[in-house]
Parts: C-alpha cells; sequence; structure tokens
C-alpha cells in the first residue's frame, strides 16, 4: 500500500509561485501513474494535473495550462506540482494521489486513485 505526504503549500499573493511535493513510502512510486487534485470549499474534488507512471504523458485542467507543471523524480519517490502565476481561484486544499492499480493509464475520475495523502492548504489571496 503507497503511502503518500504533501508538504509545499501556503499563503502567496496572486501572481507568485508555489512548489507542491509529495513523497511516497515505497519504491512502488515508479510504477502509478499519479494526480494532483484540489478542493475548494464547497466544492467537488477535481482533477488539476496527472502524470503516466512511464512520465512522458501528462494531462492538466484547463484552467492552469500553462501555468502548472507536474512531474515526477522516481529515483526520490517524489511528485512535484509547481505553479506559477497563482490566481485567488487557485485556493485550495491540494491533494496527491495514486491509480489503484499499478501500470495504470492516466484518468480524470477522482474514483480511479485509491491512495491519497492529507493535502496541504494553498491560499492565493488578491
Amino acid at each position: 500500500q503507497v503511502q503518500l505526504v504533501e508538504s509545499g503549500g501556503g499563503l502567496v499573493q496572486a501572481g507568485e509561485s508555489l512548489r507542491l511535493s509529495c513523497v511516497a513510502s515505497d519504491d512502488t512510486f515508479r510504477l502509478y501513474t499519479m494526480g494532483w487534485f484540489r478542493q475548494a470549499p464547497g466544492r467537488d474534488r477535481d482533477l488539476v494535473a496527472a502524470i503516466h507512471w512511464i512520465g512522458g504523458s501528462t494531462q492538466y485542467v484547463d484552467s492552469v495550462k500553462g501555468r502548472f507543471t507536474i512531474s515526477r523524480d522516481n529515483a526520490k519517490k517524489t511528485l512535484y506540482l509547481q505553479m506559477n502565476s497563482l490566481r485567488p481561484e487557485d485556493t485550495a486544499v491540494y491533494y496527491c494521489a495514486a491509480r489503484t492499480e499499478k501500470f495504470g493509464d492516466i484518468s480524470s475520475s477522482r474514483v480511479a486513485y485509491g491512495y491519497w495523502g492529507q493535502g496541504t492548504q494553498v491560499t492565493v489571496s488578491s
């Protein structure tokens, strides 16, 4: 079972940057397609970005394209989300997640991800 721990959230002003990290407990991290989700108060938890277990393929929600970059370092068992040009509407709790099955494809569905971190708060002031 993969355990995930996020870090890197905080309070920033609009236009600034943050980098989120998610460290996995197990070397099998490299075999899992990973995603970053976010949930604002009163809203659903939605996919922000995902990266295939092979690492070459990524997917982003339209609202973050060109501003956010997802990446992974399998040697460090770490998933990253570089967030630039942050906006107040990016304010949310951000979660990293691993697909339930190894070798899975990218999915935008929350139910496809069986392992979750505890979340890290990102707040962007205007």
